[in-house]
């Protein structure tokens, strides 16, 4: 009932937001207009940027598996990563594609199961700590721009609410870990098993800290190709913003659209821009929609081979495709089975 009601708030968000940002015919006539204006070549140059980004991801990925002990052919941990990829542009939350992604790497690794868990949730957390870092860096160096007007400044404040309170987790996790006080954690507390698997998590790849080090900085890569496959898009319509402001505004609407709240930020996304470019860069509000709407779109379309490979991908043991549903059951089997020997 919870999944179905988060669903249902989901729906009716994407729903409401898409037609507060699309519901003005003055405003489709400009997006129209600026479409038949556009220089396609930027399009085509952002989807190369994003192609950039996924390789860094799965060269990410890739080390954290061996760090763990996985080792898996070049086209079997291609076809897993273009899965997850797929998966998280249109599951609900973002994270569906990493259920998938785990569910799959237990199957094809069933001697390295936990070594499979940790490794996909340190790589979502490193790239969490990428986003982090860049955002503070260009918060510091733009917030006076940013919060320039009061739209903007209550879009800032609610990215720095958002990553304020994944930093205060982070810390939170790090000293409970690093002072080895989960022993003395109730049996029931709230996120105690994700913490044991944190603990395990940070112990290995402390050790690894070269390996973990090159991680976070391909995570880097990874955020910073994600804002350059925007910045061509608004290249291609013909949007006139400095990079550095561009960059500065990218933070807000990574952390904003990615909240749970509709279904791949469609309609957050769109919303942001236009406050933020309008706001500030004076890009007409029609233009600002448009580049969120076409990099989600991009971003889609680098990632359709990972539903191609879906369609034809039989992971071993496994004879037919199973439901989202087991899969989350099973992971989080495993995820009780981490906790108990903990």
């Amino acid at each position: 009932m919870k999944k179905v009601l988060l669903t249902l708030i989901q729906l009716a968000v994407t729903i409401g937001v898409l037609y507060w940002v699309f519901h003005d015919a003055e405003k489709r006539t400009q997006m129209l207009e600026a479409l038949a204006r556009a220089d396609y070549r930027w399009i085509a140059a952002a989807i190369l940027a994003y192609v950039v980004v996924e390789v860094a991801a799965a060269i990410r990925w890739r080390m954290l598996l061996q760090v763990q002990g996985v080792h898996l052919g070049i086209f079997r941990l291609a076809g897993l990563f273009l899965i997850g990829m797929f998966y998280n542009q249109f599951l609900p939350g973002g994270t569906g594609g990493d259920i998938i992604k785990i569910y799959l790497l237990l199957k094809e690794t069933p001697g390295k199961k936990t070594g499979a868990l940790l490794a996909v949730l340190f790589d979502r957390l490193i790239g969490l700590i990428g986003l982090i870092s860049i955002t503070g860096t260009l918060i510091a160096l733009r917030y006076d721009w940013l919060t320039t007007i009061p739209e903007t400044k209550r879009l800032v404040w609610g990215l720095l609410a958002v990553l304020g309170s994944a930093v205060l987790a982070l810390v939170t996790s790090f000293v409970i870990t690093g002072f080895k006080l989960l022993d003395k954690l109730p049996a029931h507390f709230p996120m105690r098993a994700k913490l044991i698997e944190l603990s395990a998590t940070y112990h290995l790849y402390a050790h690894h800290w070269p390996t973990t080090f090159a991680a976070y900085i391909l995570s880097l890569i990874t955020h910073l190709g994600t804002f350059v496959t925007f910045l061509f898009v608004a290249y291609a319509f013909r949007a006139e913003v400095p990079a550095v402001n561009f960059f500065a505004v990218m933070p807000i609407e990574r952390t904003i659209s990615s909240l749970p709240i509709s279904f791949a930020g469609v309609g957050l996304r769109e919303k942001v821009l236009q406050v933020m470019l309008h706001g500030l860069c004076n890009v007409p509000e029609a233009v600002a929609v448009l580049i969120g709407s076409m990099s989600f779109l991009v971003m889609v379309f680098a990632c359709l081979p990972g539903g191609i490979v879906y369609i034809f991908y039989k992971p071993s043991g496994v004879s037919r495709h199973v439901k989202l549903r087991e899969m989350r059951e099973e992971v989080a089997t495993l995820e009780h089975e981490i906790t108990e020997a903990e």
